[in-house]
């Protein structure tokens, strides 16, 4: 265990002096805070039940697309071009130590810029009294809801990054690869379950498939406080998996 801590404040340390940490929390507050004034401009100009974070919660998979690849595409790939994995693996961490803190550490940075985002209501409530006093501008509970969705779904995005990191000993090439998948996980997901798919044969089985794994419905139930077991299985199941499974490249690759 206190391997494992020293090696995860180690991933900590290389992320925050890492410049595609820093060019990511760019990117992803310049977006997020020019979502979040357009939000506020929509539900203040139309007559809607929504409130503006659940209009800027609701296009969380856009940022999301370009952050994790950002922060995962060094993780595995650079250490491997560098030699330094190789190195790592000679000493007494496994490759499950190794994997997991690498994703511990780009988790908690994917957290840690969602967090940031919760200051957009509040400068909002003390700066622009007008809009607060909107009793649809702000919900507590969709707002809980709809962070904890992006925390748990965040899980397995990351996971896809650090997996596509794994693959490669390129940077580029990882970050391109972690793009392409996460964007058939959020996208394609959600194309296939409203495209309309003959039920013979195995359409019934894809058509379903699609509806259980695809990210816009999970949002729309948490957003309604909704909260079902199921994408909870699906999301931590699968991040164990892709972590299994690239603690296995990761092992085979340096053997």
């Amino acid at each position: 265990m206190k391997r494992f801590l020293t090696l995860w404040k180690q991933q900590i340390w290389i992320m925050f002096i890492s410049p595609s940490t820093y060019i990511s929390a760019f990117l992803f507050l310049s977006f997020a805070g020019a979502m979040f004034l357009l939000s506020l401009a929509e539900v203040s100009r139309m007559s809607s039940d929504t409130s503006p974070m659940e209009n800027f919660l609701s296009v969380f998979w856009i940022p999301v697309l370009f952050m994790v690849p950002l922060l995962t595409m060094r993780s595995l790939a650079e250490e491997r071009r560098a030699g330094t994995l190789e190195t790592l693996m000679t000493t007494s961490v496994s490759a499950w130590q190794i994997v997991l803190s690498k994703f511990l550490a780009a988790y908690f940075f994917y957290a840690l810029l969602w967090a940031l985002t919760i200051v957009f209501p509040i400068v909002t409530k003390f700066y622009a009294p007008q809009f607060s006093a909107d009793p649809r501008m702000f919900s507590v509970v969709q707002t809980a809801t709809g962070y904890g969705f992006v925390m748990l779904s965040g899980a397995m995005y990351v996971a896809v990054g650090i997996f596509s990191s794994a693959l490669t000993r390129t940077t580029i090439v990882a970050a391109m690869l972690s793009f392409c998948l996460l964007f058939l996980i959020v996208v394609g997901a959600g194309l296939v379950a409203k495209f309309p798919i003959a039920e013979a044969g195995g359409g019934a089985l894809i058509s379903s498939v699609a509806d259980y794994i695809q990210t816009f419905r999970h949002f729309e139930d948490f957003s309604a406080s909704v909260i079902d077991t199921r994408p909870f299985f699906f999301y931590i199941s699968t991040t164990l998996v892709l972590l299994t499974v690239t603690s296995l490249v990761t092992e085979a690759k340096n053997t």
